[in-house]
């Protein structure tokens, strides 16, 4: 079963909800563990700023230092959890709060667009099982409150038995899966 790092706190939240901070924290979780210069590289950073934000996420147990450092000289970083997750509601009433977790709803939406546009752009280097694997799907079900949370979490079970049974594999790689599950009264979109 994968960790999941549970945010209650608007504090918490908000020091996660910075941009480069939750790319910094999706790469140690998707690559492992690094350093502030790999990371600072990675996405044309200086490893002095990197290594701020690192800090800032170690302050919040969002991270820590690897216990297998390479070297004496190179503080390498990983990820405390798997995933991280938080109740809207928790933080309706504290502007912080609200303003983190739309934020990260914000940013999780960017995600899902970006990881399309990327995929269409590369899908004839991916090849015809790739490309059959992959795809968007929608559905418009009638379910109630219990019922979509109960959908969403056994579909987090699904994924996490499928990414143990193959992570090992050669032909192995990182798939980006999105649900979204809300209600809606307006059926036209």
């Amino acid at each position: 079963m994968k960790s999941v790092r549970r945010v209650a706190d608007p504090q918490t939240l908000k020091a996660l909800a910075h941009p480069l901070r939750v790319r910094l924290l999706g790469s140690l979780r998707t690559d492992g563990p690094q350093t502030a210069s790999e990371l600072g590289r990675r996405f044309d950073e200086s490893s002095g700023s990197t290594s701020y934000h690192l800090r800032v996420l170690a302050a919040h147990d969002f991270i820590e230092e690897d216990p297998e450092q390479p070297n004496a000289r190179d503080r390498r970083w990983r990820a405390r959890h798997d995933y991280t997750a938080w109740r809207n509601r928790d933080f309706d009433d504290d502007p912080v709060g609200s303003e983190a977790a739309r934020f990260m709803r914000r940013r999780q939406l960017d995600n899902v667009v970006a990881a399309t546009e990327r995929f269409e752009s590369e899908r004839a280097e991916w090849g015809p099982d790739w490309d059959d694997a992959s795809g968007h799907s929608d559905y418009a079900v009638r379910l109630r409150p219990e019922a979509a949370a109960e959908l969403r979490r056994r579909f987090k079970e699904l994924v996490d038995s499928y990414a143990d049974d193959t992570a090992t594999s050669e032909d192995a790689e990182i798939v980006r899966i999105y649900l979204a599950a809300f209600p809606v009264r307006d059926t036209r979109y």
